[in-house]
């Protein structure tokens, strides 16, 4: 019998591209058909076909409490009865730009958007009218949503600017765009030591979640720091991903690095669509309209989904929130590492609070080129022997995972039963 997924794929590459709305879901890299979800509650999943999975994805960051939590759903519910949109201001904004810079300091004015690419692309904009400068630097392997500037991959020599990864982005867009490599501080230090007064931004993620999970070095942070520093370049930390997730002042609190700009997304919106962009007040005030940067949203601040995403930064504040999340992700990192070392499997994995990466390498990737250098097939197999036996891991060797507060120690025991298995087929 054709499963109910199969049905819901086959009908919907009719009428969608690839027959998904987002490419990471058409599970390509991994092969085989895309889960069609219907339910989920807490740790689990279940699937057009009724089957239930433990979900590692949490719909790529932002389920932190888990799906369908209580709070977060009342909160959705009252807000809801009061109208969808206003397109006009609330206090909701006012409370969650407080709650911000609150918890994030470094944000001293903040402005909400729909979603994390809006967020990058207009953190960009404002560093650009900030610097009165056209370049950008990015990193290998960092993704910061799909604005053509930013779809840029990396040239061969130091100095290689803009190929556009993606048709339909202009070589004359991604000109300006300069990408390096993650962790390298000499390159860094190359770079600025030739165009250094030509670069408005650099816009990085602090932990990396978007060529699977990359730990950043400490040396490499403080030296870009310094730098932007030094030559009035604005240091844009993108935490659409690490913010709320990794502690709860984000990547910047875990590593002690004040950036000039932060991005935000996700978590914020607790499971709806919310971004944000924030930093320094002299560098916001260029912002429409007090000065001459434009941005807008008709959707910006949405008061439902505010209301998801403050009842989440509220609960997430709980005392050792962050300590036992951190836990359970190593407790699962730990597990994992043992099956694979029972059954003689080339393994790695690590984890940033309640981010993870598991790779099938000697060591821990620090690079894009390091990443690139894993056993892809061996994941793909290992992906599907985890399908099979109910655990929804990210389709591709390089997403980063994610454990929320609703995952067991049974959750726990469930999923590294199951890598057992895997590993030992492999």
């Amino acid at each position: 019998m054709t499963s109910r997924n199969q049905q819901l794929f086959e009908q919907s590459q009719k009428l969608i591209p690839g027959g998904v709305n987002s490419p990471v879901r058409a599970f390509r890299s991994v092969g085989g058909t895309p889960i069609f979800f219907i339910k989920g509650v807490g740790s689990r999943l279940w699937d057009a076909d009724g089957k239930e999975y433990i979900d590692y994805i949490n719909s790529w960051g932002p389920m932190i409490l888990g799906h369908a939590h209580p709070e977060v759903v009342a909160a959705v519910q009252q807000a809801a009865a009061n109208s969808l949109s206003f397109g006009a201001p609330t206090g909701l904004e006012l409370e969650m730009a407080e709650l911000i810079n609150k918890l994030v300091p470094s944000m001293e004015q903040v402005r909400l958007v729909s979603s994390g690419t809006e967020a990058t692309m207009s953190a960009i904009r404002v560093a650009r009218g900030f610097t009165k400068r056209n370049k950008i630097i990015k990193f290998e392997g960092c993704y910061h949503g799909h604005a053509d500037a930013l779809l840029v991959k990396a040239g061969s020599g130091l100095l290689t600017f803009g190929e556009p990864s993606s048709a339909g982005v202009p070589a004359e867009v991604a000109a300006h765009t300069l990408t390096l490599d993650y962790n390298n501080t000499q390159m860094l230090k190359d770079t600025f030591a030739s165009i250094g007064d030509e670069i408005a931004c650099v816009i990085l993620e602090p932990v990396v979640g978007n060529m699977n999970l990359i730990v950043p070095h400490q040396e490499f942070l403080q030296t870009l720091r310094d730098l932007c520093t030094q030559h009035g370049t604005v240091l844009i930390f993108d935490e659409v991903m690490t913010g709320f997730r990794v502690a709860l002042g984000g990547a910047q609190a875990l590593y002690n690095i004040t950036p000039d700009m932060t991005t935000l997304g996700k978590v914020i919106g607790g499971g709806l669509p919310v971004g944000a962009f924030g930093g320094r007040k002299d560098i916001m005030s260029v912002l429409a309209p007090l000065g001459p940067v434009y941005q807008a949203g008709t959707l910006s601040g949405n008061p439902v989904a505010v209301s998801a995403g403050l009842t989440t930064l509220k609960l997430v504040q709980a005392r050792g929130f962050y300590e036992k999340l951190t836990a359970q992700t190593t407790k699962l990192m730990e597990g994992f590492k043992a099956a694979a070392k029972k059954a003689g499997i080339t393994f790695n994995a690590q984890n940033v609070g309640g981010m993870f990466g598991l790779y099938f390498s000697e060591n821990n990737p620090t690079s894009f080129a390091e990443i690139m250098q894993s056993d892809k097939n061996a994941f793909n197999k290992f992906f599907h022997s985890m399908l099979d036996s109910g655990i929804y891991l990210g389709p591709s060797a390089f997403e980063a995972g994610f454990v929320s507060a609703a995952h067991t120690d049974q959750d726990i025991a469930e999923t590294i039963a199951a890598a057992e298995k895997a590993f030992a087929a492999l």
